[in-house]
């Protein structure tokens, strides 16, 4: 009998897991240009981004509760539109965005270690993704676990500025007044454009359905850990950005390349460097959390039909999809090694809000053909409209920058 994927992800694990997705080595350089846009106003467009992010977020909880499948996204568009050829499209780009974001990942923590170590920068590279490619075969479990280990230090990381900045935190309510311009119809342009910067930091929950096959009680628990997800994020990125615009002048923020070290050095009076390497170790995490991804996605392509068996073979000890695995892994190496990756990692973005868009029309459609269907875990109708209204304008955007620049 063909072994299946392992069913062994907990709600605390695939909660971790989606904290590992969605709070990332980007935030680290993110909140100083939320903050060069919005000024004080940045904790409100990380709310505003929470709320934007929240109802595509709503979405693929719905949408995992109804097709629990690997294959996820694919899955989704096959069964909201009945079109196979443009579902297995989808997932395939959804795989190349994955493996392109795990290269540009694994390359930029070489760059690092490579400071570290007097290594050649090929054998870092390699080193990289051979020991991703190693915890991603190792099994789901295993895996799940070298990434919550690496999320709860990521979080302590962002705590750790925060608490470094405790000073500034206490003295909010004697500085009310600098918030005021939230109510100057000018300062609107520069918030809203730092929620369109801040939606980025909370993509990830996309990447949560792809495991779906290896969650218990997957039709309870995957759509509660999204929306955990999205609202533990959302109060970790609403304490940072005032910790942030409370001790450093948003202007300052803004001109860092590090503001979050920036924070913690002027606060602290300490050096930043536990900071540079959780940031760092980040890289890694996401980069592992991306492979597990992308061969999910060819593991149930494959499970479907339309890729190859041997893409949906699962080793009988360690349960996991080990040729899609491999295969990804060694995909990674070679963009890693050979191609120039910041045109191809800018079209991760651009890739990511076609799939909102695509997803939310299809839970539309879906709700119209099955409005009830059994054990689903079901959310407003009006909730996927707007997720594919504010996932097309940032797409219109993102493609017309991507034109013009």
């Amino acid at each position: 009998m063909q072994p299946t994927l392992k069913r062994s992800l907990s709600l605390p694990l695939i909660v971790l897991y989606g904290l590992g997705t969605t709070i990332g080595a980007g935030i680290y350089a993110l909140s100083g240009e939320v903050a060069g846009d919005a000024g004080m106003a940045a904790p409100l467009s990380f709310m505003i981004a929470a709320v934007l992010a929240g109802f595509t977020a709503f979405s693929f909880a719905e949408l995992a509760s109804r097709h629990p499948r690997s294959a996820g996204v694919a899955v989704y568009v096959q069964h909201g539109f009945g079109w196979s050829a443009g579902a297995v499209a989808v997932g395939l780009l959804v795989v190349l965005s994955a493996v392109v974001s795990a290269a540009v990942l694994v390359a930029g923590f070489a760059g690092y270690l490579a400071e570290l170590v007097a290594l050649p920068r090929s054998i870092s590279v390699g080193l990289c993704a051979l020991a991703i490619g190693a915890i991603a075969v190792w099994g789901i479990t295993q895996s799940a676990l070298a990434a919550a280990a690496v999320t709860l230090l990521e979080i302590g990381g962002l705590l750790l500025v925060a608490w470094a900045a405790r000073g500034a935190l206490i003295e909010l309510p004697g500085r009310l007044d600098e918030f005021a311009v939230i109510g100057e119809l000018s300062a609107w342009k520069g918030i809203l454009s730092g929620s369109i910067l801040a939606f980025y930091a909370f993509i990830g929950f996309e990447d949560m359905v792809h495991v779906a096959e290896e969650v218990r009680d997957v039709r309870r628990n995957l759509p509660r850990s999204i929306v955990m997800v999205l609202v533990l994020t959302t109060l970790i990125y609403l304490v940072l950005a005032l910790a942030c615009v409370l001790a450093v002048s948003p202007m300052e923020l803004a001109a860092s390349d590090a503001p979050l070290a920036l924070v913690f050095e002027s606060s602290s009076g300490r050096s930043p460097a536990l900071l540079s390497v959780i940031a760092a170790t980040a890289m890694l995490n996401g980069a592992l959390i991306q492979v597990i991804m992308a061969s999910r996605i060819l593991f149930g392509l494959s499970d479907d039909g339309p890729l190859p068996p041997v893409f949906g073979r699962v080793h009988p000890r360690t349960r996991t999809p080990i040729f899609s695995t491999v295969a990804v892994s060694v995909a990674v190496l070679v963009l890693a090694l050979l191609f120039p990756l910041v045109t191809l990692a800018e079209t991760t973005s651009v890739i990511t809000l076609a799939v909102f868009t695509l997803v939310n029309a299809a839970l539309w459609r879906l709700k119209r053909l099955e409005p009830h269907p059994p054990d689903a875990w079901l959310i407003p109708a009006w909730v996927p409209v707007a997720g594919f209204a504010v996932s097309a304008f940032f797409l219109a955007v993102e493609a017309t920058q991507r034109l013009t620049g």
